[in-house]
C-alpha cells in the first residue's frame, strides 16, 4: 500500500504511529481545529523530510502516522510537531481554549510513538480514520440554543 521511499543514499519504509494528548487531557479540539492541526503537521513534516500519512483525533488527543526520514529523530519530530501546532492553536484558536487550559501549554509533555508494523498498516490506518470527531462550532452552538428552549 504504501511505497517504500528514498533518500540520498537509502531506501526506507519507517512508519510511525504518534499519539499527543491535551495537557490534562482536556476537551479542547472542535473539527474546524483538528483541521488547521491537521495543516500545520503536514506542512511540519514536509519541511522535516517526512511525510505524513494520516490524521486523526478526538476532543482530548490526535493519532498520526507519518512516514520518517532515517536521519530525523523521532523526538525531534515530535517536538517540533507539538511547537507548531500549539503555536498555531494559542494564535487561532486561544478563545475557544483559554477556558479549558491555564498556564502556557497546550500539549501533555509526553507522548506515545508505536512503530507500524506488528499490525497491519491498513489496520493501523482504520484506527486512526476512525477517530470519533468532536462536534463542529456550529453543532455545538445549535445544540445550546436547543437547551435553552
Amino acid at each position: 500500500m504504501y511505497e517504500w521511499r528514498t533518500g540520498r543514499s537509502c531506501l526506507y519504509k519507517n512508519y510511525v504511529h504518534l499519539v499527543f494528548l491535551t495537557k490534562y487531557r482536556r476537551d479542547v479540539f472542535t473539527k474546524e481545529m483538528l483541521d488547521s492541526t491537521k495543516e500545520v503537521i503536514k506542512e511540519t513534516c514536509e519541511q522535516m523530510q517526512c511525510e505524513l500519512l494520516e490524521f486523526g483525533g478526538e476532543g482530548d488527543h490526535i493519532h498520526l502516522m507519518v512516514s520518517v526520514h532515517p536521519k530525523v529523530a523521532v523526538s525531534n519530530l515530535v517536538g517540533k510537531l507539538k511547537g507548531k501546532s500549539s503555536y498555531m492553536i494559542r494564535r487561532n484558536h486561544w478563545e475557544q481554549v483559554k477556558s479549558k487550559l491555564w498556564g502556557n501549554h497546550f500539549w501533555s509533555p509526553s507522548y506515545c510513538v508505536v512503530s507500524c508494523g506488528g499490525a497491519s498498516l491498513d489496520v493501523v490506518k482504520k484506527y486512526i480514520e476512525n477517530q470519533q470527531e468532536p462536534p463542529s462550532e456550529k453543532a455545538v452552538k445549535t445544540s445550546k440554543s436547543l437547551k435553552r428552549v
